[in-house]
């Protein structure tokens, strides 16, 4: 019945708007708000340069729970890995496409309500032959929560159509004739990076009871998937780009330490070509390895895989970029620590950090500290413990969890 509803007020509001040359507007129930960020213009810029190091640092202060989103937006800011993306899940179609010319559109559908959950990321990429049609957008979903949403058709159907809405208040701003009207084809994809097998179909009748004689009534569309987790490495490597190959390493984010050290060796082996080829790929791909192992590798693991990241480059502001931040911060403390013979180092590198996010609240400073350093010393968080730390409202609680996790080897060491 959902989608009956749908096609009928479609219908009803597009006949409306013939006449009086004014744009519909979809159903507020089918689509979520669409979000503008504050940025200046129209679009971002198609490639962000690898020295704008000002956006590469506020990584480091990305709260744990929110890396895989901020990560894989940063990671497809360089329009390439947009084209590995597609080069693994529909090469026909990459071959078609101009990605040199993709051009990243500066809005997010996601609701806020949500996006603490998922993100999102539209791009318009022009056909190389143009005599059918000259653009296309494609829309990615970042999905990173722990469980599986049966409510992704609907979800990215809803999307959809406020690309399309957008598409059609654009065309109205512009006094296109009515008639001149179009929508550009989307290709929408949800890009995975949770731990739970998914196994729902991405459609509206995934959440539907349909009688047969109903069924050819609900709309039905082709959405790509990618669930990094479960995908099987060879599909990210026979395409031999770079995008694969920095996702056979996300794959085993959460592996034990030699599955981590071999993936990150043979990438690291598979990149090298780039470093002569395109040094701002190469450059960007290197800090992409290492966003993931300060986030999401043990403390005990990241001397090592931070040198085996380090000896692939030669450029002084990327070794600066790795050696910079928090780490730099928890590295000294453990340091000061040895020199006393004493375990108190991580203390007084937990206390350095917080005293510089004072100045943005001093109990939220805590919170995300105590985050990072969950995940450098114990490993990934789970989303009950990242929820729970972010509802502690008390200085004092916050700073007897931070002295506990200075000598804590695993979470239920931990008094919560």
């Amino acid at each position: 019945m959902i989608s009956t509803i749908i096609e009928i007020v479609l219908y009803q509001q597009l006949n409306a708007s013939a006449q009086t040359n004014e744009i519909f507007d979809l159903p507020i129930k089918l689509c979520y708000p669409i979000r503008y960020d504050n940025m200046i213009g129209d679009k971002l810029q198609t490639d962000s340069e690898i020295k704008d190091l000002e956006e590469i640092r506020t990584l480091f202060n990305t709260k744990v729970g929110h890396f895989a989103d901020k990560s894989a937006r940063w990671l497809f800011k360089k329009t390439e890995h947009l084209h590995g993306l597609v080069l693994i899940l529909a090469s026909e179609l990459a071959e078609h496409l101009e990605f040199s010319e993709a051009r990243i559109e500066n809005r997010s559908i996601v609701d806020d309500t949500l996006r603490d959950l998922v993100g999102d990321m539209v791009f318009t990429v022009p056909f190389r032959d143009t005599t059918e049609a000259s653009e296309l957008t494609i829309y990615i979903l970042i999905e990173h929560q722990s469980t599986v949403d049966q409510l992704m058709g609907y979800r990215v159907l809803s999307y959809m159509c406020q690309i399309w809405h957008e598409q059609l208040t654009e065309q109205k701003n512009a006094k296109v004739p009515v008639r001149e009207w179009r929508l550009r084809p989307i290709l929408p994809i949800v890009f995975y990076t949770g731990t739970q097998r998914w196994e729902i179909p991405i459609s509206l009748t995934a959440v539907m009871d349909i009688p047969a004689l109903m069924s050819s009534f609900v709309p039905t569309f082709e959405t790509l998937f990618l669930g990094v987790k479960d995908e099987d490495i060879d599909n990210f490597t026979e395409v031999d780009h770079p995008f694969g190959w920095l996702m056979t390493v996300l794959k085993q984010e959460n592996a034990d330490e030699t599955s981590m050290h071999e993936a990150l060796t043979e990438a690291l082996t598979h990149l090298e070509s780039l470093a002569s080829d395109n040094p701002e790929l190469h450059n960007h791909a290197l800090l992409y390895l290492y966003f993931l192992v300060f986030f999401r590798r043990p403390d005990a693991e990241q001397a090592q895989l931070r040198q085996l990241i380090q000896s692939q480059t030669q450029d002084k502001e990327v070794e600066n970029i790795i050696m910079t931040g928090a780490e730099a911060l928890i590295q000294q403390g453990f340091e000061q620590g040895e020199k006393r013979g004493e375990k108190r180092g991580l203390k007084q590198g937990i206390e350095q950090g917080i005293e510089q996010g004072e100045k943005r609240g001093e109990i939220q400073a805590k919170r995300e500290f105590l985050l990072k350093l969950l995940n450098l010393r114990i490993g990934a968080v789970p989303d009950t413990v990242i929820q729970r730390i972010s509802r502690i409202r008390s200085r004092s609680r916050l700073d007897f969890l931070l002295e506990q996790l200075a000598t804590a080897e695993k979470i239920d060491d931990i008094e919560w």
